[in-house]
């Protein structure tokens, strides 16, 4: 007797409840990483209840307990990318880009809790929502400059908007955020632990006291621990508020703060075209109208990363592929990256634009 295979997992679940939506990322053994198919599940769900009456807001979550999601599906980047079809990887950022000004923009309240890991593409979901909360086990991150690349997703919009220099920091090095660095550096709103979050879910169902949504989040709000980050600003914004990368390192390794010495060696790991790029990036963003046109400059950079740029595919060989943490970079120190190539990252116009 042959049996039927078993229907596969959704990879995006979507239900309602008492007027909450609630739309959960279903890949829990990858970390909920998103590919194209989840974003335009995503986009769907969200076009549904937009006018929908029974539901009045959203609940953006992960299955299983490592995190919301871990960033988008850079492997089939690459793939795309070393199969010569490098124009085509524009079909993932224009849907996911388009999504993140979508939950920015949405007319109901959407509730991201990034319990867990948020990175990358991760942060492009919970990082625009209208509340977002964290837990004692979240862990948030832009890391792309460990994989040749420059922070995108609109993260580049939070980055310039992080206290000081905070947003540099924070986007060369691709460190990780607690809670409390997380609440502190915006991107996040609200403690809660981790235990809570059933709670928090049935009240935002069932409560009608308080009578809006923050006030419903308040309830189960806590205090987080000093952050890190915070007290570490004396010696990120001295060094980060440098010129360049190589200046930067310079000021790093003359702090007395044995930190800052480490994230120097951390910078000599990451590549040095994806750091020049980022510096930009972010203190453009700063000067920037709004999310979309934040956006707009970030799908320009990725597609110049992809479609010109040696170091976005050894990133992703060393980091996902062969997987021995070596990547080969070109150019290799960041003294050897022009003004002028970071000055043609900002010129270039993918064949096919972001916005129709």
């Amino acid at each position: 007797m042959t049996q039927s295979p078993t229907p596969a997992e959704p990879t995006v679940i979507a239900r309602s409840e008492g007027g909450l939506g609630r739309i959960t990322l279903n890949r829990p053994r990858a970390i909920n990483a998103l590919d194209t198919d989840m974003i335009v599940q995503i986009a769907q769900i969200l076009d549904r209840w937009q006018d929908d009456p029974d539901v009045g807001l959203v609940v953006l979550d992960g299955a299983g307990d490592r995190g919301l999601c871990a960033g988008g599906d850079v492997r089939s980047l690459y793939d795309q990318i070393t199969g010569g079809h490098a124009a085509d990887t524009s079909v993932f950022f224009r849907a996911e880009y388009a999504l993140n000004a979508r939950i920015a923009e949405y007319p109901k309240t959407i509730i991201a809790l990034a319990d867990g890991i948020t990175m990358g593409g991760g942060i492009g979901l919970a990082g625009h929502a209208a509340i977002r909360v964290v837990t004692e086990r979240s862990k948030l991150a832009m890391p792309e400059t460990r994989i040749g690349f420059t922070p995108d997703v609109g993260g580049t919009w939070l980055l310039g908007r992080a206290p000081g220099r905070v947003g540099e920091y924070l986007g060369l090095t691709g460190a990780t955020m607690d809670a409390a660095d997380a609440i502190y550096a915006g991107f996040a709103d609200h403690f809660v632990p981790a235990d809570r979050l059933d709670h928090l879910r049935e009240a935002l169902a069932t409560r009608a006291d308080p009578p809006t949504p923050t006030g419903i989040v308040l309830l189960f709000d806590e205090t987080p621990k000093p952050s890190r980050l915070e007290a570490a600003r004396p010696w990120i914004d001295d060094a980060f508020s440098a010129d360049t990368v190589p200046e930067i390192v310079a000021r790093l390794r003359a702090r007395p703060e044995p930190e800052a010495s480490a994230v120097a060696d951390t910078m000599a790991e990451l590549s040095p075209t994806g750091m020049a790029v980022t510096l930009e990036a972010v203190r453009r963003a700063r000067t920037l109208p709004d999310l979309r046109t934040d956006l707009a400059q970030e799908y320009g950079l990725v597609m110049w990363f992809g479609m010109t740029q040696p170091d976005l595919v050894e990133g992703i060989r060393a980091q996902l592929v062969d997987k021995d943490r070596d990547p080969h970079w070109k150019p290799a120190s960041p003294d050897e990256v022009t003004a002028a190539t970071v000055a043609d990252a900002f010129a270039h116009t993918p064949p096919v634009p972001l916005w129709d």
